[in-house]
């Protein structure tokens, strides 16, 4: 989601660009244009001070500039610098011919002959004698390097007085050959140049060339895993394109390496179409069909570099590669540009600053080869192209662990926002829980509200009648005590039992033994398991009273209209199918009744109301009431559910 934000982030400029009017559209572009190519101008002025100032400075007392140079077969004097007027074959190449002067005095520390530049391969002999053949250094002899050389000078090899020295200077490459200034001195006097310019020259590509590798590797394993975004694998292929023309030397005439020699030749417009195509992706655009022409010139060079001899694939990569290359850097440029006016960002100012510096050294090394510059002939556009493909590398790499920390941030925030979330889940599942204990504590209060009328108003009416009706005291006395009754049963139900019901029944147990007792009725108690009846969290005080009223009406029947002398209460748990499950047996000795239908009595009247009563109580419970009578006596069985409803079961 981040980088779809920033996606449309970047996209908002674009697109206010595009459907701005004409003529604010053209201010907003130049307001933007104008100060970016200002800063470019800036840079290029930079860039050429810095190539001026830059300069590796050579010890001019050691100085050989004054030599003859004998080329196809004639001999006339030149001055080093010297570039050579055409390409010479490789059995008779230039020889440069000069002295110097050795004087004992300043042979401490050895004498050296150092060569700042030249191309592509020199072997230098002092007095005759060969101490120098680059040949042997295959680094050494590429023409785009600026690889100096030095070599001691044996002291047996120098004479007192004037010495001679030639240079024969071997040329294979697509340039013009070129020698620059030969240092003859003291060692110590020349080494410093010598380091400086290995330091600049051979050092510093390498170690680029080692960044380059690096973060070839880390592009490709993030292309690997990021295979929709090719900005990355486009850029590890330039790199490890990059790495391949460093680290693989040349090969050296007279070795026939077509095959190499093509593939290197080919490297580097085929390097440079693919940072123009990194540059398309990278800022969002779409990689044109057309694009793919830039491909050719390095398939070209390829193709006839295996096919044909080594000539050819030198003069096409002069003719298509050189250009291709001049080509994608100004189309480098031409993006960034774009990208600049469009985006307004850090990356896109970046990459444009650092393609103009690519691009002033191209031109440069150009004017430079073309001799229209100084005599220097220091190629410095391959050390800028790969300062500038480490730094965007880098850039890369820094921006894809940013968006790794973007989505690391985001993913933190996505926990926070569940754990809020979450918290108030909870507070509104609390709230709801207090409402629905609120609702049930109100239903349970209407529930007793109605059993008290039914039950307990019932009988106080009845006592009220009976009594404006004259009845004897006793009557009276015994609805008042019915409605006694009544009420220390609701009174008992209200406490709090914690879903135990054997609490309840053990109170109930009192009074019906109370009840009994008068009537001279046995009351056998008998719990038959050891648990009695199994624990009901979810047993309500209405719940209870349903339960209680059963068995008191079991009870009163066994009494009143059965004339038992014997009852008995079981209590015990069994195992049915869903778990364990309890049951409450009442069974009296009286002589019973003949039941219809459903257990229902045979006779209309008071006990059949009661048995209907008992029958609507256990279904409001969810409770299974099973009567038998015969002549023998009268069971109720009484089967509590598993789990007691919240509602009444019995109104659905």
């Amino acid at each position: 989601m981040s980088e779809i934000a920033a996606k449309e982030t970047t996209k908002a400029p674009e697109r206010a660009i595009s459907k701005a009017p004409t003529r604010p559209r053209r201010r907003l572009i130049a307001s933007r244009l104008v100060p970016y190519l200002l800063l470019q101008a800036l840079i290029v002025i930079a860039t050429l001070l810095g190539l001026r100032l830059l300069q590796p400075s050579d010890p001019d007392e050691f100085a050989l500039s004054g030599f003859s140079m004998r080329q196809d077969g004639v001999t006339h004097p030149v001055t080093l610098p010297h570039f050579t007027t055409s390409r010479n074959s490789l059995d008779d190449p230039p020889l440069y011919t000069g002295t110097f002067t050795f004087r004992r005095g300043d042979a401490a520390s050895g004498w050296s002959v150092y060569l700042p530049r030249f191309s592509n391969a020199v072997e230098v002999a002092i007095d005759g004698v060969v101490v120098l053949d680059s040949r042997r250094d295959a680094n050494a002899n590429r023409p785009d390097r600026n690889t100096p050389q030095i070599a001691a000078i044996p002291s047996s090899l120098l004479r007192e007085g004037a010495n001679e020295i030639t240079v024969r200077l071997f040329v294979w490459g697509p340039l013009k050959g070129f020698l620059d200034t030969v240092y003859v001195g003291p060692d110590a006097a020349l080494r410093p140049a010598y380091e400086t310019r290995t330091l600049l020259f051979v050092t510093l590509p390498v170690v680029f060339s080692a960044w380059q590798s690096i973060l070839a590797v880390i592009l490709a394993i993030m292309w690997l895993m990021r295979r929709r975004e090719p900005v990355y694998g486009v850029l590890a292929a330039a790199m490890v394109i990059g790495v391949v023309q460093a680290y693989v030397p040349p090969p050296v005439p007279p070795a026939a390496a077509s095959r190499l020699a093509a593939v290197l030749l080919a490297s580097a417009p085929t390097e440079s179409a693919l940072v123009v195509m990194f540059g398309v992706l990278f800022f969002g655009w779409r990689w044109p069909r057309s694009g793919a022409l830039l491909f050719v010139p390095g398939i070209v060079v390829f193709v006839v570099g295996l096919i044909g001899g080594p000539p050819l694939p030198r003069i096409l990569f002069l003719v298509l590669g050189i250009p291709t290359v001049g080509l994608c850097l100004l189309l480098m440029a031409w993006v960034t540009t774009i990208a600049v006016v469009r985006r307004q960002d850090a990356a896109s100012f970046t990459i444009g600053c650092a393609v103009t510096i690519v691009l002033v050294c191209w031109i440069q090394d150009m004017l430079t080869v073309l001799e229209l510059v100084n005599n220097d002939r220091i190629f410095v556009s391959r050390l800028s192209y790969s300062a500038m493909l480490v730094a965007i590398g880098a850039g890369l790499t820094w921006r894809f662990a940013r968006a790794l920390n973007q989505v690391d941030s985001f993913a933190g925030q996505l926990v926070t926002r569940v754990r809020e979330a979450e918290e108030r889940l909870k507070a509104s599942f609390v709230r709801e829980e207090e409402r629905a204990r609120a609702a049930a504590l109100a239903n349970e209060r209407t529930r007793l509200m109605r059993d008290l009328h039914d039950g307990l108003g019932g009988q106080l009416v009845s006592i009220v009648a009976l009594s404006e009706r004259g009845h004897e005291g006793a009557t009276i006395t015994d609805a008042a005590r019915a409605a006694l009754k009544d009420l220390r049963l609701v009174i008992d139900s209200m406490d709090d039992i914690g879903g135990d019901l054997m609490l309840a029944l053990g109170s109930w147990r009192e009074r019906a033994s109370a009840q009994l007792r008068p009537h001279d009725i046995t009351l056998d108690w008998r719990v038959a398991t050891v648990q009695g009846l199994p624990l009901h969290p979810e047993l309500r005080p209405w719940h209870v009273i349903q339960i209680v009223r059963i068995l008191d009406e079991a009870v009163t029947n066994a009494v009143k209209h059965a004339q038992a002398r014997h009852i008995a209460v079981t209590i015990e748990t069994f195992d049915a199918s869903e778990g364990p499950c309890g049951l409450i047996s009442v069974t009296d000795d009286g002589r019973g009744f003949a039941p219809a239908g459903h257990g229902e009595a045979g006779r209309t009247g008071q006990t059949a109301r009661g048995l209907r009563n008992m029958r609507n109580r256990a279904a409001r419970c969810g409770a299974v009431l099973d009567l038998r009578s015969d002549a023998s006596g009268t069971r109720v069985r009484l089967q509590l559910p598993q789990r007691f409803p919240d509602s009444d079961a019995a109104a659905g």
